[in-house]
């Protein structure tokens, strides 16, 4: 893994084989994520056969209990909005590239979540139509969809401390009780893509949830279990939503994520970590 060169997102489009399933964003999706790289790289028919044999396999539903599959972006038919398409049919279009293949993967790593959002959207659409702004939120799921990290944690303070843009008491002060007092679990497939090629400046939307004393003791897949039963249904139960819900998080600030952070220094940038102009 490179260092970070620049504070700026990379400009030239990453493919497939660009995909380290060691770093610590992407190992949470690499069991399957691997298999699928390989059929990607193939062809765009190989990578689809792959993903529909597994969501035969997973049982999952979509946003109104339709079976999920996948089909080719061309399939989508002319005038469908997406997030309908895929709560009346069960089919996401897909197109062959690294956005739509972290998408696909998100379905599976969280496929309550995914449900989720995908009902809440389609369901705005049903009540509004699709029209030229989408509302607060629509915009708040969208954010979700594309950015959103969960930010897993049972300590209240370091909740606190991430609200209040605190990183030197998150990040710093609190180092030694990552991974045992709170985690980080990606879950935008924008973000995902962005992380192909990492900079410093790249910044989640953190998703906070207040875990159980014991949650970091779990293994992997009981924490995502849980994770997707929890923020599942929190996010059909909201009421209105918008941006402030989300609180922002540089990621490469995460401890163990990023070699130079391991130096109290990197922290120093206040162009990355910045003075919040509020608590929320």
């Amino acid at each position: 893994m490179s260092d970070v060169i620049s504070g700026h997102p990379p400009k030239p489009q990453a493919s497939f084989v660009q995909i380290d399933w060691t770093a610590p964003w992407f190992a949470q999706f690499a069991a399957r994520g691997a298999r699928w790289q390989q059929a990607a790289l193939a062809s765009e028919a190989a990578l689809l056969v792959e993903m529909n044999a597994d969501a035969r396999r997973s049982g999952q539903t979509t946003g109104r209990g339709q079976p999920l599959a996948f089909i080719a972006q061309d399939d989508l038919p002319a005038g469908s909005a997406y997030e309908a398409h895929i709560a009346s049919t069960g089919c996401v279009p897909t197109r062959h590239n690294l956005h739509d293949f972290f998408n696909a993967l998100v379905w599976f790593q969280f496929p309550r979540i995914k449900a989720a959002l995908n009902a809440r959207q389609s369901a705005a659409i049903d009540a509004l139509g699709v029209g030229p702004t989408r509302g607060g939120t629509r915009d708040a799921l969208t954010l979700f969809d594309e950015n959103a990290v969960l930010f897993a944690c049972a300590d209240p303070s370091l909740s606190a401390a991430l609200r209040a843009f605190d990183w030197q008491t998150l990040f710093v002060a609190s180092r030694a009780v990552w991974g045992s007092q709170c985690e980080v679990r990606c879950f935008g497939h924008a973000l995902l893509e962005k992380l192909i090629t990492p900079f410093k400046a790249c910044t989640a939307h953190a998703w906070i949830v207040d875990v159980p004393t014991g949650y970091c003791a779990w293994d992997v897949a009981e924490r995502d279990a849980w994770l997707d039963e929890a923020v599942s249904g929190s996010l059909s139960a909201a009421g209105e939503l918008n941006g402030r819900v989300f609180a922002p998080l540089p990621v490469l600030g995460i401890p163990g994520w990023w070699p130079a952070n391991e130096t109290s220094s990197f922290y120093d940038d206040t162009t990355v970590f910045r003075s919040g102009r509020r608590v929320r």
